[in-house]
């Protein structure tokens, strides 16, 4: 860990933390989601440095060591696409192989979709591709069929998770979020709410210690859950700033990875659209789909060395 380095980079009119290995060696970008960091990608920058790579794992806009614009409309899905591209710039590159996982594999799906130049190949983890349905936004679609239950609908209040996650203290929230095993988990009813109960077996697993509970922590009690929170609550306006694209396909060679344990693997409709020819035809450049057995959603840390293989395996080719 202390042969990583880490530095500022001006991007985008915000200062961009990130942490890389490996300089002169074909530059791997790896985008993390929520409620996550660099940090989560520690043993891919390692391992794909140890393979000649150029890793370079970024803190986004409103995590960590980055910038934390105050506007939660700041946070939309151009505004993070635009930081990637500065990034990539910044890092003297023309074209860079992507990796993202949960939210970063939403960035990386939109930074293929409105910059595919800039992308020489793409590994996601966890979330495949979603179209933009025309009539209707994701937000109002979950809203209609599962009232307020679902998690993204819940995020949309202002200021109402950060409440709920204060509660239950920082330490002990991104316990239950990292170790979270139920294929259902997107639903939160009053009975599964954010609140921790005295059945919850919090226990670590073997690949998660409480040294890197503490450091996610110590990040998040700095900077707290807004600013990525904001991700989600930018989504409606997303929706609308994307109308152009709709309909655009994903032309970038493309891996897929997913744990059938990770509840974006459950989702509603997303195994058939995955495996029934939906994502093909959305993405014609989809190579490989890979489904981890008894993996669940963060799979950089749970299968740390197996995601890196994939992620070589697949590069190493182009």
């Amino acid at each position: 860990m202390e042969t990583i380095i880490h530095r500022k980079v001006d991007v985008n009119g915000i200062s961009m933390h990130v942490a890389e290995k490996g300089e002169g060696g074909p530059v791997v970008l790896l985008i993390h989601g929520f409620p996550e960091l660099w940090y989560s990608w520690r043993h891919q920058i390692l391992g794909l440095a140890a393979h000649g790579y150029h890793a370079v794992a970024p803190d986004l806009r409103g995590f960590g060591d980055t910038d934390i614009p105050p506007s939660s409309s700041s946070y939309t899905i151009l505004h993070v696409v635009g930081d990637i591209v500065a990034l990539i710039h910044a890092l003297g590159q023309d074209k860079v192989f992507v990796v993202g996982h949960d939210w970063g594999a939403i960035v990386a799906w939109h930074l293929c979709m409105l910059r595919p130049d800039k992308v020489k190949a793409l590994v996601n983890l966890s979330v495949a591709f979603t179209p933009r349905n025309p009539a209707q936004s994701l937000i109002n679609s979950l809203r209609s069929r599962f009232g307020d239950a679902h998690y993204m609908v819940k995020y949309q209040e202002p200021e109402a998770a950060e409440a709920e996650f204060a509660k239950i203290g920082t330490a002990l929230i991104l316990k239950k979020f990292l170790t979270i095993r139920r294929p259902n988990a997107y639903i939160i009813t009053k009975e599964t709410s954010f609140s921790v109960s005295s059945d919850d077996d919090l226990t670590l697993p073997p690949w998660l210690s409480e040294e890197d509970i503490n450091y996610y922590a110590a990040k998040f009690e700095k900077t707290g859950f807004t600013g990525g929170l904001n991700y989600y609550r930018c989504m409606e306006l997303n929706w609308e700033l994307t109308a152009a694209w709709t309909g655009t396909q994903i032309k970038v060679p493309t891996k897929f990875i997913v744990g059938d344990l990770d509840l974006a693997y459950h989702f509603p409709g997303v195994k058939d659209y995955i495996h029934k020819g939906g994502f093909k035809k959305d993405v014609p450049l989809l190579q490989d789909v890979v489904v981890m057995e008894g993996v669940g959603h963060f799979i950089t840390l749970e299968k740390a060395h197996e995601v890196t293989d994939h992620i070589y395996d697949f590069i190493k080719t182009f």
